[in-house]
């Protein structure tokens, strides 16, 4: 698979591989390589998916 955060919509729940202190951040939106995301401890942030392989997260107790 080229593009691991294809997967992604809106709604679903991820971590950010270097930024685990982020905590738990839900898919606002997944439009190309960008990928807005809400996080619980840092707010909305715009990842570029070409760099950045998103961990989705099905255990909301994280």
């Amino acid at each position: 698979m080229d593009n691991p955060n294809a997967i992604l919509t809106p709604g679903m729940l991820v971590l950010h591989p270097l930024h685990k202190e982020w905590g738990v951040g839900q898919v606002q939106s997944n439009i190309g390589i960008k990928i807005t995301i809400n996080f619980r401890e840092k707010g909305k942030v715009v990842i570029d998916g070409s760099k950045i392989a998103l961990v989705p997260v099905f255990d909301a107790t994280q």
